[in-house]
């Protein structure tokens, strides 16, 4: 995988994984508050951004890649921040290897399937056939920014760098691994996942998220101790809507208590 790492070496770990056909670049607002206080370690998950495609992109592949890439990186424990289905690949590296994962904090991560909205009619049109194995390589830097904006409930800025590694990922890569993040939804809720870690858990949603209920947040409460914050007028993408906002919680999170196991 690709990974970018910025802020002093010598500081606690922060793994940032990004959502589906995005890349690690969506981060990027965040990363001088998170940086300043914090080694920041963002991966371009197989298939996104600058990372050759892979075999598998199963979820729990994914866990085992990210759990290989801190054992390389000498890092015993980390807080974990997944946005959207990068909080499926948190969730499982936290099943697979609860030692490397200290607190872990999902933004905008859909709980369930059945919180699902319907989504809006750009996105249908892109990612659903028989349009989108048309439109998809065709697609203009416009009907990217479209396409993005569509999630958000605020207007976002999307740099011309963002765009570039958004259009790295083949439509084929992407319908794979969003069926591999509904297998694994559908497999098992991801409150029921959680609840039985012992790990300190924030939960950060978007008030106006236009993909997921934002009232579905509510069910991470089964989780013992989870903290969830909602971002009033925010909707899928805090990264961009509210980054300030979003990295001082997630600051708040990562300096939070540790787990007790």
């Amino acid at each position: 995988m690709h990974v970018v790492q910025d802020g002093p070496r010598q500081a606690p770990p922060l793994l940032l994984i990004h959502g589906s056909g995005v890349a690690g670049i969506s981060w990027q607002a965040m990363i001088p508050a998170l940086a300043a206080r914090h080694h920041v370690i963002r991966v371009d998950l197989p298939g996104c951004g600058h990372s050759p495609p892979a075999d598998s992109y199963e979820v729990t592949d994914q866990a085992r890649r990210l759990a290989d890439l801190l054992d390389d990186l000498g890092i015993s424990s980390a807080t974990v921040v997944g946005h959207s289905s990068g909080g499926y690949a948190a969730t499982a590296l936290a099943e697979r290897r609860p030692d490397l994962v200290g607190r872990i904090v999902l933004i905008s991560t859909g709980p369930s399937v059945d919180a699902l909205l319907p989504q809006p009619a750009v996105l249908r049109v892109l990612l659903a056939p028989p349009f989108g194995p048309l439109l998809w390589p065709r697609r203009s830097d416009a009907m990217i920014r479209k396409g993005i904006s569509a999630t958000a409930a605020r207007p976002v800025e999307i740099s011309d760098a963002a765009v570039a590694e958004l259009r790295r990922t083949t439509y084929r890569t992407f319908r794979r691994i969003i069926r591999a993040n509904t297998a694994y939804l559908r497999q098992q809720a991801v409150p029921e996942r959680l609840a039985g870690l012992g790990i300190p858990l924030l939960v950060v949603f978007g008030g106006a998220d236009p993909r997921w209920d934002p009232q579905s947040a509510r069910s991470y409460t089964a989780v013992p101790g989870s903290r969830i914050e909602m971002l009033p007028g925010v909707g899928h993408v805090p990264l961009w809507e509210a980054p300030d906002a979003t990295a001082a919680l997630v600051l708040e999170a990562a300096g939070g208590p540790t787990a007790v196991r």
